[in-house]
């Protein structure tokens, strides 16, 4: 896996403080970024999903009915 650099600026006050409870910067930034990814990409999905079912005609009840009696099919 390769990484880069990532340069932001906060309060020098808090950096300190934080280094001072030893608290991985890094895993806390790293940690952050990677759950608002997530989110969004969430977001990103659900509005999709609710652009296609309204295509589609279908209520997200529906929806998940249909999906919930074809996990019990299997």
């Amino acid at each position: 896996m390769s990484t880069v650099v990532l340069s932001v600026r906060v309060r020098r006050e808090l950096k300190e403080e934080a280094e001072e409870l030893g608290i991985d910067i890094r895993g806390v930034v790293e940690k952050a970024l990677r759950e608002e990814v997530l989110k969004v990409k969430r977001e990103r999905f659900k509005r999709l999903l609710e652009k296609a079912l309204k295509s589609m005609d279908v209520s997200v009840e529906e929806w998940v009915e249909a999906v919930k009696e074809s996990r019990r099919e299997r």
